[in-house]
């Protein structure tokens, strides 16, 4: 019933956590991503530079499902500062295009390895 889902193209999980599960195949759960790179670095010191990180490990792990941004029916954000929403959500929206998933944003105190955004995902597998 629950598959735990991995790709080396997206940072490995720095935690007790999976990068993502599925559930009988229908309903992927994406653990947050953050703007790790794949050395582990993080990947810029700005909301902008480190959403593109983040979306670019969404991709990773949705690539490696043979699934794209299209298939994301939930995403939850969580900004450090909400003062970086416009900037944030210029970076999302050129990864989710017209796919618009549902979507929540929230302001958190802290964030992983300080980092200034997190992104989630509720995905329909095929």
């Amino acid at each position: 019933m629950k598959t735990i889902l991995y790709t080396d193209n997206a940072p490995a999980p720095i935690g007790p956590y999976s990068q993502a599960v599925a559930v009988s195949g229908t309903l992927l759960f994406f653990s947050g991503q953050i703007a790790l790179n794949l050395a582990g670095d993080i990947a810029g010191d700005d909301v902008a530079s480190q959403t593109h990180q983040v979306c670019r490990n969404i991709e990773a792990l949705l690539t490696a499902q043979n699934l794209t941004f299209s298939n994301v029916v939930k995403s939850t954000v969580f900004l450090k500062d909400m003062n970086d929403f416009a900037a944030m959500n210029s970076v999302y929206a050129e990864y989710f295009g017209e796919s618009k998933p549902a979507r929540s944003t929230i302001e958190v105190a802290r964030l992983p390895k300080d980092v200034l955004v997190e992104i989630e995902c509720i995905v329909a597998g095929e």
